[in-house]
């Protein structure tokens, strides 16, 4: 049985944890709504830029518009794995490696070969730990990213498509549903379909915006001519979308900590009351102890006398 001090300092030591999560969940639950109105505001915008895609991207066949035909003849595939720089926020970054972990199995099963771009330290360390090498890595701006690391990421895709390296490109991350839902998602990136471009994420609860309405209208006049054009959009569009997938997995990421830290502390909670619970009744037992042997020492004397 474990004695009245071990008890005690066990409970300093949960509460010192507890005041960790508490304020961990605390932060999380301030940056979480910050994170949501960014990508809140940056939906308009992929969804409008989507519906110019919808409405423009056939015409790119009748003006010779490389990255809209199919590059089937290659076999390499690139999946950019977005995730976090650090735990602490549940099975986050485990559901998104796992993913993309048999995702490239599945790859290699068909004969092709997978390259990966990682995003966040947590995905980095997991994959060169199972002997793959990202052909480019972003670490310390999970939180908070930037336009440049989409557009980074976004050049290499397009050159690597272009140029016959790659024959597809996916992005795989978690969306922030809501502020304590998230859910794994992958978008096609590369080669671009009409379903790709008419299927956007499933809608936050709250933080849903109306819809734009899909037209596919051929009657377009372009100024200037529609191959500069289509040279401007279709990489921009890539950039928006992958732009959007880093806000929104930084949102996704504060909230599944939020999460877990709050049933961290919840757990924290339970262990001090039990541990509370078994103090009380073992230093009752003790006094219990201590007042039976004081009457029995007493009535030892009377008999004495």
């Amino acid at each position: 049985m474990a004695s009245l001090r071990d008890i005690k300092r066990r409970i300093r030591s949960v509460s010192s944890t507890r005041q960790i999560t508490h304020t961990m969940e605390m932060v999380s639950t301030t940056k979480i709504m910050r994170a949501l109105q960014i990508a809140a505001d940056a939906a308009p915008y992929k969804e409008a830029i989507q519906a110019m895609m919808e409405n423009v991207a056939p015409l790119g066949a009748n003006v010779g518009q490389a990255i809209l035909a199919s590059s089937g003849g290659s076999d390499g595939a690139l999946i950019i794995c977005v995730a976090s720089d650090r735990g602490l926020a549940g099975g986050f970054n485990v559901q998104v490696q796992r993913a993309v972990q048999n995702r490239i199995a599945e790859l290699r099963a068909e004969g092709k070969k997978p390259q990966v771009i990682t995003c966040g330290k947590k995905p980095t360390e997991f994959f060169r730990f199972q002997g793959v090498e990202p052909v480019l890595s972003y670490e310390g701006i999970s939180a908070d990213p930037t336009y440049q690391e989409a557009n980074q990421i976004a050049h290499y895709a397009i050159e690597g498509y272009m140029h016959g390296d790659l024959g597809q490109v996916e992005i795989w991350y978690q969306h922030a549903k809501s502020r304590v839902e998230q859910v794994l998602t992958n978008e096609d990136i590369l080669p671009i379909y009409r379903e790709t471009l008419s299927m956007p994420n499933e809608p936050r609860h709250e933080e849903a915006v109306s819809p734009l309405e899909m037209v596919h209208n051929t009657n377009v006049t372009f100024d200037p001519s529609p191959r500069e054009v289509l040279e401007y959009l279709i990489p921009a569009y890539i950039r928006t979308v992958i732009h959007h997938a880093l806000i929104d997995s930084a949102a996704a990421e504060h909230g599944a900590r939020r999460r877990a830290m709050q049933a961290a502390t919840e757990n924290a909670d339970e262990i001090i009351n039990t541990l509370s619970r078994e103090y009380n009744r073992i230093r009752q037992s003790s006094i219990t102890t201590e007042i039976n042997e004081i009457v029995g020492g007493a009535q030892a004397l009377e008999e004495e006398q």
